[in-house]
């Protein structure tokens, strides 16, 4: 995970350094006093006694001073058992620069645990001041993060789980597909439960039908109406009863699971509502347009609230990953977009910026001068998204909502050509949520 710049301030001396190579079951680990270049190994479990026993032995023997520690994580078991630690400092290592710093004196490649714990140590005690200390913030923002990210992970799988379902009935049972409705709603999964092959649904009576759509809400009598003598007129795509069988027993089980996860989602969003609203930014970030329900919570997470973290709007999108690369050598010079970004934090601002364009002007103003001067899709979004995060860069610092129309006459003195299209009427189309 590529770290930025902080102002974060060191209040006492360093009077050791620590590089630990973390793994699932015990971490290697080598330490020196920073008066002194004689190293220490040992390994440590990875279980909490142990862990805690490591760190009260080091403290014992440096008692007064900060312990500097770099390992090649900035989230996970370790950083979670160390974090609490006042007088620990922790330097996450990008795994990439490790990798280099190792090719320098290792051409063959070869990796070793050990090995690793004594670079990350050289690494830190040599280039310490190229590295920001880790510092999490507040409890609230990090349980935000933590759900939101979660809750994402949630939603593709069932997304997957839906790509599934529909594989299968398009197996035995297509018709299905034109008559339950969203494969993510609770309508379908009610009705393949009750009748999961087309020979079971055409046993049931016209009346029993009706009463289904009803109780799912359903209020129109011709689609009703429709469905039924779809139903009713069907003929099987395969008579096979091994085929038949199989699948409609598949799609029993992914029924079941998608069920448990519609629920599970509607709970986490309105828990995660809950913290939002508790959150001191969140009017901030419910002003934005598109933002909604579920992604105003994602851009509080995605800029946490330590404001010091980042300098500039700059830092923070070279963090994200928004812009762009470049690089020269001779007289070439190529500038490509930025693969080294955490992902859930750029997949939150560009789908946010998509979100916007039907509800913000200048936004669709710009996507669309984009697109016309041959942008590709994601071209053009991630330059919205770049806008985007400028402008909510300022607001952020500055602890005030967006506001649009004050942006609009901001824009009308440094760009006209952009404000004179964003003035040009919207065209009203579906506004599509992204999960």
């Amino acid at each position: 995970m590529v770290m930025t710049p902080c102002s974060t301030a060191i209040e006492s001396p360093i009077v050791a350094y620590v590089g630990l190579d973390w793994a699932d079951q015990q971490h290697v680990v080598c330490w020196r006093a920073a008066d002194s270049a004689e190293v220490h190994r040992r390994v440590v479990e990875q279980r909490p006694e142990p862990l805690q026993d490591w760190v009260a032995q080091l403290r014992q023997r440096f008692p007064d001073g900060l312990i500097a520690i770099a390992l090649e994580q900035s989230r996970g078991p370790v950083i979670a058992a160390l974090m609490h630690y006042d007088f620990l400092r922790l330097y996450p290592i990008n795994p990439k620069s490790l990798a280099r710093y190792r090719e320098a004196f290792s051409s063959s490649g070869a990796k070793d645990d050990p090995s690793d714990a004594a670079l990350l140590l050289d690494l830190l005690v040599k280039h310490r001041e190229r590295f920001t200390p880790w510092v999490p913030d507040d409890a609230l923002s990090r349980q935000l993060a933590l759900r939101v990210e979660h809750r994402r992970k949630l939603v593709d799988l069932q997304t997957q789980l839906t790509h599934q379902l529909r594989s299968y009935l398009k197996l035995y049972f297509p018709q299905a597909l034109d008559w339950i409705g969203e494969l993510d709603r609770p309508q379908a999964g009610a009705f393949l439960q009750r009748w999961p092959t087309l020979e079971a649904v055409q046993q049931a009576q016209p009346p029993q039908l009706e009463e289904f759509y009803r109780h799912h809400h359903c209020r129109r009598p011709r689609l009703m109406q429709q469905r039924i003598e779809q139903i009713q007129q069907a003929r099987p795509l395969t008579q096979d009863p091994a085929l038949v069988e199989a699948c409609s027993r598949m799609v029993l089980a992914l029924v079941a699971q998608l069920q448990v996860l519609i629920a599970t989602l509607e709970q986490w969003q309105a828990e995660i509502s809950q913290l939002f609203a508790q959150h001191p930014d969140a009017l901030l970030f419910a002003s934005l347009p598109g933002a909604g329900v579920v992604f105003a919570p994602r851009l509080q997470a995605a800029f946490g609230s330590r404001r010091e973290r980042f300098a500039t709007a700059q830092d923070l999108l070279q963090f994200s990953g928004l812009a762009p690369v470049t690089q020269r050598s001779g007289k070439s010079r190529q500038v490509h977009r930025r693969w080294a970004r955490p992902k859930f934090l750029h997949q939150s601002l560009l789908e946010f910026a998509a979100l916007s364009l039907p509800r913000c002007s200048w936004a669709r103003a710009l996507y669309q001068q984009l697109r016309a001067g041959k942008h590709r899709h994601w071209a053009a979004l991630r330059v919205v998204a770049y806008k985007w995060v400028r402008i909510l860069f300022r607001c952020w610092k500055d602890r005030v909502p967006y506001d649009e129309q004050k942006y609009l006459g901001s824009l009308e003195r440094r760009n006209p050509q952009l404000w004179k299209a964003s003035q040009q009427p919207v065209p009203e189309r579906r506004k599509n949520q992204i999960a």
